[in-house]
């Protein structure tokens, strides 16, 4: 059975009306409820150094902001060369693409000149980013658990934003799923 179906499989369970939603890095619904809100400002380094700012990558475009957990693995590459091959599609309906994780830089710009990456990769190594994203969650890996990224995409329209938020990323097809929505911004 599909991965993409076990959360159907679920029993429906209703909290109490004194039940608190989670808060924290583990929040399920923290990246969902930034939709509709203003993105988050951040200023993180690329590959070369340079600091770039939420400010100066919206404006005069929309940006397709994706968070993934590691460089070199093999759905973080699936996703980067996703956006790679898509990029002029992407940026003919007025988006840049983004992608952040908590990588080196020295990591990010291996993994970028390996796989020719057309698109800015920032590092952010103490999760200051992604945990104002919520994208930052208690993860599970054969029956350990561990803080990491969860992989999610957020669709920031040009007055900073977000339009739409994809978490838990299916890598096949995403970039697909990110040209629709960006078509639905017109």
């Amino acid at each position: 059975m599909p991965t993409k179906n076990r959360a159907s499989l679920k029993p429906s369970r209703r909290p109490s009306a004194s039940a608190k939603k989670p808060t924290g890095p583990g929040a399920q619904s923290a990246s969902l409820s930034l939709e509709g809100k203003r993105a988050p400002a951040f200023s993180l380094p690329d590959g070369d150094g340079h600091t770039v700012a939420l400010k100066e990558l919206i404006g005069s475009r929309n940006l397709v902001l994706y968070f993934y957990p590691k460089d070199m693995t093999p759905g973080c590459t699936v996703e980067a060369c996703g956006f790679r091959d898509n990029n002029d599609r992407l940026r003919s309906l007025g988006a840049n693409v983004v992608g952040i994780s908590a990588d080196s830089l020295a990591s990010h710009t291996k993994f970028a000149e390996k796989h020719s990456l057309n698109f800015p990769l920032l590092a952010d190594p103490e999760n200051k980013v992604t945990r104002a994203y919520g994208v930052y969650k208690k993860k599970s890996l054969y029956g350990r658990e561990f803080m990491g990224i969860e992989r999610t995409t957020f669709v920031i329209d040009k007055s900073g934003v977000v339009r739409k938020v994809f978490p838990k990323v299916k890598v096949d097809g995403h970039t697909d799923e990110v040209i629709a929505a960006l078509k639905e911004l017109g």
